[in-house]
């Protein structure tokens, strides 16, 4: 069995959906289980109706209607009759919607995310699902909480694999086109709890895994994974192999590559994962497997823009050592400010962070009773793997170097724009 992802771009609008089919008519389609995300940016605005449902009561139903709205008309998009059995079964999810958030009691955010924001995923694989039958391709609609079960950590949730693993491989049809939900599970009580971050390919990799799946693919608008980003580098390049570990790598300094935990199921039993262009479906794309760590061997540069770094020193000239570290490093967590770099010497400490929250102000009141502290803030963090000093005078030129750091394989170098 292969097991295909379609993210929501790929699914935005009728266009997508009829481009869905077409590319299945390319790939094939027997023994495939489709995993599909919510439809463009329907998640989006199922949490602006979770804001509404706890802030805003008296703007929750025309929040409502938008998406409605807005999957109506993808319906009258893709089929000619109104009177077609689609146009019943999405009203009846959005009744589901309509009901819980009328007869909810609980005041758990988390919960209340979990039970709204999935209905994106249900009524985008029903539409896909009818269409496919209707263009002639006979499917099974699968609802992915009877098969992926998990604890009640919701938002975040953890997978029970054992469950699991004898839900999947004892039910999932074989020889046809199956299609399911991304992102979604359910608890012992089953209620509905999602994956967290990447939750829709961790999805496939967790079908592959327990349906020892030939491949996974993940369709993308773009031709696979590229050695950078084309909005930041000219002459970006494809990367046609990468291995799984040096994917985890990448991840790890924030390459939008695959997320480590979708890897980690398919690294165990060896399954390969490609990423391909939903556009180009022919294309070779790029293959995630067991082999060379890159093949053509470029250097990989990944951006993370709107950085601060921060420079403590002891304002008396102590030491920084362990407890002093373990400290700010306890405040960093504390005040949800993600670490990116680490460099220190006998009296200094300098990270790079990424102030997500702006919480920044109110730790540096905190820190500024111990140490002495300097930052700059909107600063550029680039990470180079398998850098070149050709790679890093591409980064350095016109900028303003403020840090650098080399390892064996990894060069990071913080900068700031000149003036």
């Amino acid at each position: 069995m292969r097991v295909f992802k379609f993210g929501g771009a790929s699914v935005k609008d009728a266009d997508g959906i009829k481009n869905v089919y077409d590319v299945l008519q390319k790939v094939g389609y027997e023994d495939v289980i489709l995993v599909v995300s919510a439809m463009g940016k329907t998640t989006n605005a199922l949490e602006v109706v979770i804001k509404n449902y706890f802030e805003k009561s008296t703007e929750l139903s025309s929040s409502v209607q938008e998406i409605k709205k807005y999957h109506n008309q993808i319906l009258l998009d893709l089929f000619e009759d109104e009177n077609h059995a689609v146009f019943a079964a999405v009203n009846e999810q959005f009744s589901e919607l309509e009901y819980f958030l009328a007869h909810n009691k609980s005041p758990n955010y988390n919960f209340v995310y979990d039970q709204v924001v999935s209905f994106g995923e249900l009524i985008s694989t029903n539409i896909l699902s009818h269409f496919m039958n209707f263009m002639g391709i006979q499917t099974q609609w699968l609802d992915v909480r009877n098969f992926i079960k998990t604890n009640a950590n919701y938002r975040d949730a953890e997978v029970d694999w054992e469950t699991t693993q004898q839900n999947i491989s004892k039910n999932v049809p074989r020889k046809q086109l199956n299609i399911t939900q991304g992102f979604l599970g359910a608890d012992e009580n089953n209620f509905t709890t999602t994956l967290g971050r990447e939750g829709s390919d961790y999805t496939a990799g967790i079908f592959a895994y327990c349906l020892n799946a030939e491949s996974v693919t993940i369709w993308k608008d773009v031709p696979g994974v590229m050695n950078a980003d084309p909005r930041y580098f000219e002459n970006a390049s494809l990367l046609n192999q990468i291995s799984y570990r040096e994917a985890i790598e990448l991840a790890f300094y924030g390459a939008t590559v695959i997320h480590p935990k979708t890897l980690q199921p398919l690294q165990k039993k060896e399954i390969p994962l490609y990423v391909k262009s939903f556009i180009n479906p022919l294309l070779k794309g790029t293959c995630v497997s067991k082999g060379v760590d890159l093949e053509p061997q470029y250097p990989c540069f990944i951006v993370k823009r709107e950085q601060l770094l921060i420079s403590l020193s002891s304002i008396d000239f102590s030491f920084i050592m362990e407890e002093n570290i373990s400290e700010i490093f306890g405040l960093f967590h504390e005040f949800k400010i993600k670490v990116n770099l680490i460099q220190n010497s006998a009296i200094s400490f300098s990270v790079c962070v990424e102030d997500k929250f702006g919480n920044f102000p109110e730790l540096n009141a905190i820190l500024s009773k111990k140490f002495k502290v300097e930052y700059s803030e909107n600063v550029t963090l680039y990470t180079i793997r398998h850098f070149t000093e050709e790679a890093a005078q591409t980064v350095e030129a016109n900028k303003e170097v403020l840090l650098k750091q080399v390892s064996r394989e990894t060069m990071q170098i913080v900068t700031k724009e000149l003036n």
